[in-house]
């Protein structure tokens, strides 16, 4: 009876442990309605836009007849997926992706991070402002006008080549040779973003408690080291979460900046999953190959994300 009287009261007090929850949740709602009323419209859109058209992904599964549509294309397994790892074009397409991917993190990620950290040590504040506008300036052009200013700058009679040739070299042809565009790609990009990503840091670092400073110079620390050892230390937590989000879209390389930039001479080393899925879909039709690329994409950028997040967690565990 005893043991009946323990069970029962512990059931009733998980009862009232969940309904005070839900008092309490209904509370914060009401208190901040108008808080969380500003989240519709976003929340709106990423259901209309982002998990909505997620129906479509069937298609990946199927042999799509534009004219049948979804419910009347026949079903046809894993043969999209098949044609895919099967196809050379999308084996280099991957290739591709994965070696750009690679060189915008190990060399573009860091460039936000030394930037803002050089930034925040400037002093003069007319200066600081001035380099900040000019550094952010290239993010608001599409890469539409950047493409077209970097296909000037290294066209056989602009000023790059000029400038070489008043040195006594020859002519390079910039984008007809293969050697030179994965290294076009990772410095275009990191030119136009690097000023805008280093807002983040920038933002992070106003966070960090100025006696910290005052008290590593009453010991005799120099600029440099407090920058290694407070500055960079107090933005770490920022740092691994935009190389989290930074992982989980290792995959998007850049289409517009791709597209724009690349042609078929260029195919071997510049063609990625993004444009390979462009070509496809849109130029040869074969939509249920595209909708397999871009699920198989979608995938492997999940299995970035949970590997990121397992390794940034055995970091934090053993700091």
């Amino acid at each position: 009876m005893i043991e009946e009287a323990n069970i029962s009261t512990k059931l009733v007090r998980r009862e009232l442990s969940k309904a005070s929850k839900i008092v309490r949740m209904w509370h914060v709602l009401i208190r901040y309605k108008y808080l969380y009323l500003m989240l519709v419209p976003g929340l709106l859109y990423i259901a209309i836009f982002h998990y909505a058209p997620m129906f479509g992904l069937v298609i990946a599964f199927q042999d799509y007849q534009v004219f049948k549509g979804v419910m009347g294309s026949k079903f046809n397994g894993l043969d999209n997926f098949i044609f895919l790892f099967q196809s050379p074009q999308f084996i280099t397409a991957v290739k591709n992706t994965f070696i750009i991917s690679a060189y915008k993190v190990v060399i573009g990620f860091p460039v936000p991070i030394l930037l803002a950290l050089l930034i925040n040590e400037v002093r003069l504040t007319m200066f600081k402002r001035c380099v900040q506008t000019i550094l952010y300036l290239p993010h608001f052009l599409s890469w539409i006008v950047m493409s077209g200013l970097l296909i000037n700058f290294l066209s056989e009679q602009g000023p790059v080549n000029q400038l070489i040739k008043l040195l006594g070299g020859k002519a390079i042809f910039f984008f007809s040779e293969e050697k030179y565009f994965r290294s076009i790609l990772v410095i275009s990009d990191i030119w136009k973003e690097m000023g805008w990503n280093a807002i983040i840091y920038l933002a992070a670092l106003t966070a960090v408690s100025s006696e910290l400073y005052e008290a590593a110079k009453m010991d005799g620390a120099t600029r440099m080291q407090c920058m290694m050892k407070i500055s960079l230390p107090g933005i770490m937590p920022i740092i691994m979460i935009m190389l989290l989000l930074k992982m989980g879209s290792i995959l998007n390389v850049g289409f517009e900046q791709v597209f724009n930039l690349y042609n078929p001479l260029l195919y071997g080393v510049g063609d990625i999953i993004d444009t390979y899925v462009y070509r496809i879909g849109f130029v040869d039709n074969k939509f249920h190959i595209s909708a397999a690329a871009g699920m198989f994409k979608s995938i492997v950028a999940c299995i970035m994300v949970v590997t990121t997040y397992y390794f940034m967690n055995k970091v934090e565990d053993n700091r």
